[in-house]
């Protein structure tokens, strides 16, 4: 008698996994090209080592990462580290005679009206901001030259304090990134294990407080942030996946894990800048063009709204206020 029972034909190598860790739960969904299906896995994140709870979501799922070519992936890893305040011991460089624009910010109120308001505790103390011997004009040109002997000497003076990340503020680094790629490649010839971030890697904005915040929370987040990303390449490494590897941006596009872990503070905000481009597809498919879209995770709550069929976006923002 013939076996009339259809046997279950193997996945394609045709996968687009998806990943999202949150404070309570880890999710994954999966798209083959091939087929057309979805797939789904849900599990437990698992916060002392964030990439079982990723391939506990790929097994309730029965998917083998070889078979994908292509993994993207959001997580609150970087926002979580800088509202828990548990980041990386962390020094700031800046140029000389601005050692407290940093911890002064804008000199403004964002809640006007509160009689309890705070302002920011600042992520690097005092004690651990260093001015540098140097100063460019605005146009880019020399005002003062680097003095590369006195930062090799701090560089020094920093391996012995135990100090795990670097943040370099240099003023008009916007015009010229000279004196900032100097000081970060005498940092890394002196600290070859610290996280070394300089602020004209991630904005060109000509302000200083808001270029410092920036590169001062990259530096902060970058060594727990980077070595989960690169934890997570080998992992899919020694699984056999050979595909293109990007995470989620604040933005809501993506860039390559690579970059990602050079530029970690840019991942800030990966989850709930999915969740809004998400809200923004299904607006799409039902037609409507206004909506707002509420992310409630395990440690945060957020929400985004869709205008006109696009997504509200800010040139700035508040975090952990």
């Amino acid at each position: 008698m013939a076996n009339t029972s259809q046997a279950v034909p193997p996945l394609s190598a045709k996968l687009r996994i998806a990943v999202d860790i949150g404070g309570t739960f880890t999710d994954m969904a999966a798209f083959d090209e091939v087929s057309g299906k979805l797939l789904f896995g849900k599990a437990l994140s698992t916060h002392g080592q964030l990439v079982d709870g990723i391939q506990h979501t790929l097994d309730s799922a029965d998917i083998d990462v070889h078979n994908g070519n292509l993994f993207l992936h959001g997580s609150t890893i970087a926002i979580n580290t800088l509202l828990e305040r548990n980041g990386a011991k962390t020094a700031l460089l800046i140029t000389e005679g601005f050692r407290d624009i940093y911890e002064i910010g804008r000199v403004n109120r964002p809640d006007a009206y509160n009689l309890f308001f705070n302002k920011h505790t600042p992520l690097v103390k005092r004690s651990l901001r260093f001015e540098v011997a140097e100063r460019l004009r605005a146009d880019g040109s020399t005002h003062k030259p680097l003095d590369e002997a006195a930062v090799r000497e701090l560089a020094r003076e920093l391996r012995g304090q135990g100090i795990e990340a670097v943040a370099v503020l240099l003023l008009h680094s916007y015009r010229n990134p000279a004196h900032e790629q100097r000081v970060k490649q005498i940092l890394q010839e002196e600290l070859p294990g610290a996280f070394v971030s300089a602020s004209h890697e991630l904005s060109q904005e000509y302000r200083e407080f808001e270029r410092v915040s920036t590169v001062v929370a990259n530096a902060y987040v970058g060594p727990r942030v980077s070595a989960y990303l690169g934890e997570l390449e080998k992992h899919l490494a020694k699984g056999g996946f050979e595909g293109d590897f990007y995470v989620v941006q604040s933005t809501g596009g993506l860039f390559p894990s690579e970059h990602a872990r050079r530029d970690c503070v840019r991942m800030l905000e990966s989850g709930p800048a999915a969740g809004v481009i998400g809200a923004q597809a299904i607006c799409a498919q039902l037609g409507m063009g206004d909506a707002i879209a509420f992310d409630m995770g395990g440690t945060t709550a957020k929400a985004g709204v869709i205008s006109e069929g696009r997504p509200l976006t800010t040139g700035s923002a508040l975090i952990g206020g």
